[in-house]
């Protein structure tokens, strides 16, 4: 192997070329130059890196960019992306700070695609914060055990933007797993399983404490038993910020769902431990067993019930035939009566006349058995929505 040495001259020329100009630019062309790049790199600095296979084992602790000065790894060139591939992880992120990571290949890793971890500290702005990962081509990651395409654990202000997320663990492995995690957009994503779905894996979880997480115009195919695990269970030691004394926690609070796609999966939509999550605007097609659940898998005294979920304007067209009689399935210990079921269009491919379900509460203002052009225009991904 050619010695470190041999490239520290051509990463040094570039950091003094750019700072001459004004810029922050570096370029670099294989695993080693990208290591000592992302070693030297300071607030402003874009990593450029050209195509090519990088492999992965990357672990960067505490990099910080600052605001309006981030620090950039990107695709030299977005149609010949860099591949990272056939590592354990391919990028690890401890305590990062004004990221971004733009247009990479990460494939046939063994554990996780990305990690991104504040380490365990205080969270906030000094932890990990303002991380964006911009169209990033993520899949094959791990087999059958809990393996995710993201792992991001006590992120704050965490953006995942315009990429595709394939193929992740099938045994409580996600798409994209959020533990602890605040003020996060996940934006304009294919999220794809196989067909039939997994039962055991899935496709967006947010859980552990994360709060104000917008899961906005995605597409999701298949993704699991739970396109949307909105909650989950989660160790008292993982919850960001620490569970205080006194009561009153829930696995997430303040959770938007809303303007995506939903093909399959067992049941798209799960409440998990949520207290107040809205779910609208959402087309769900073909559901495998359920449109929704409402459940509760931490019982401990000081948590509160699932509970104040919205489930309002989505388009559904389910085959009676394949679904569970009833579309919406209820657990114990949770609180269905504070749940709010409204302007959602409801379509039984099979029986349009038999499209009224079986809800938890009574529903305002539904539509039930319209054909799918009318449907379409009253609720669902596509259909006006006052503003918002």
């Amino acid at each position: 192997m050619l010695s470190l040495r041999r490239f520290l001259p051509r990463i040094a020329a570039a950091l003094l070329a750019a700072t001459a100009a004004g810029a922050t630019e570096v370029r670099v062309d294989g695993a080693a130059t990208f290591r000592t790049a992302v070693a030297s790199a300071v607030p402003g600095t874009r990593i450029l890196l050209a195509p090519g296979d990088y492999g992965g084992g990357f672990h960067f602790p505490n990099l910080r960019g600052e605001p309006g000065r981030p620090i950039v790894i990107a695709a030299a060139d977005p149609a010949r992306p860099p591949v990272f591939a056939d590592a354990n992880v391919a990028l690890h992120f401890s305590n990062p700070a004004h990221v971004e990571v733009h247009d990479l290949v990460i494939t046939r890793m063994a554990h996780n695609g990305i990690n991104l971890d504040d380490t365990g500290g205080p969270g906030g702005e000094a932890g990990a914060h303002h991380v964006l990962l911009q169209g990033l081509r993520v899949s094959d990651i791990g087999g059958a055990g809990n393996h995710d395409g993201i792992k991001a654990s006590g992120v704050w202000d965490l953006t995942v933007r315009a990429g595709t997320v394939e193929r992740w663990g099938t045994r409580g492995g996600s798409a994209i797993d959020l533990v602890g995690c605040h003020r996060v957009a996940i934006e304009d994503t294919v999220i794809r399983h196989r067909e039939p779905a997994p039962p055991d894996c899935t496709g967006v979880q947010a859980k552990g404490g994360s709060s104000a997480v917008a899961i906005r115009r995605n597409r999701f195919e298949h993704a699991g038993g739970r396109a949307v695990n909105l909650g989950g269970s989660t160790g008292r030691a993982y919850f960001r910020p620490a569970l205080a004394d006194g009561g009153g926690h829930a696995e997430a609070r303040d959770l938007l769902v809303e303007r995506n796609v939903f093909i399959g999966s067992v049941a798209p939509v799960a409440f998990v431990g949520v207290d107040r999550a809205v779910v609208r605007f959402n087309t769900i097609e073909r559901p495998g067993r359920w449109v929704a659940r409402i459940l509760q898998e931490t019982r401990e005294a000081d948590f509160v019930p699932c509970r104040g979920g919205e489930f309002t304007d989505n388009l559904i067209l389910y085959e009676g035939a394949r679904t569970a009689a009833t579309l919406v399935n209820v657990g114990a210990g949770t609180a269905p009566e504070t749940f709010v079921f409204a302007r959602n269009a409801w379509l039984n491919l099979d029986a349009p006349e038999r499209s009224r379900p079986v809800l938890p509460v009574t529903e305002t203002g539904g539509h039930y058995g319209l054909d799918r052009v009318q449907a379409t225009g009253l609720a669902g991904a596509t259909a006006a929505a006052g503003g918002r």
